[in-house]
């Protein structure tokens, strides 16, 4: 089972210092400008609601059986991209349910020595994985409304709901 971050759209105000930690967590603050600002989390607004949408870290992903390379793979209780092997060919944005998966390019311009390279490669939540406080959009919430659920956690949750469901169809046969 993967872990997968939450969120409560009834704790969320739109104020988006989830995109903003997203995007300066996955880019040095020195490259980072109005043109890469690139979020791996969306906050949707509508009339009714304001709710940060990110990748669900499903269990049997189409991002990665859509993957002819191989570049989305589990690994370390979540789904992740492997960019050394991603050819940028959009599968992954085109299977994913949530539309959570986006294709940047990514380079250097040419200098006088040498060409331009630019990849085109996927981008998704990873989890923050590798940052030691866990994911930045959880940790700078001001009102809590994201949370990273761990598989034992939500086993353990299942479990509680079982026994009280079952406590309730005894006091109701009783």
């Amino acid at each position: 089972m993967n872990q997968f971050i939450v969120a409560d759209s009834t704790q969320c105000i739109g104020c988006r210092t989830c995109e903003i930690a997203c995007a300066t967590a996955h880019m040095p603050d020195s490259a980072l400008s109005a043109g890469t600002f690139s979020p791996r989390l969306k906050v949707v607004k509508t009339a009714m609601i304001t709710t940060p949408v990110l990748c669900r870290q499903c269990e049997n992903a189409p991002c990665a059986n859509a993957c002819p390379t191989g570049a989305i793979r589990y690994q370390d209780h979540s789904v992740q991209v492997q960019q050394s092997f991603c050819i940028g060919c959009k599968s992954c944005t085109l299977a994913c349910p949530y539309g959570m998966i986006t294709v940047s390019v990514a380079g250097m311009p040419a200098s006088a020595t040498r060409p331009a390279v630019y990849h085109a490669m996927a981008y998704k939540c990873d989890i923050c994985r590798g940052r030691n406080q866990g994911p930045a959009c959880v940790e700078v919430c001001p009102t809590g409304a994201l949370r990273l659920i761990h598989p034992d956690e939500l086993q353990r949750d299942q479990r509680q709901k079982q026994r009280q469901m079952a406590k309730n169809v005894l006091r109701g046969a009783l």
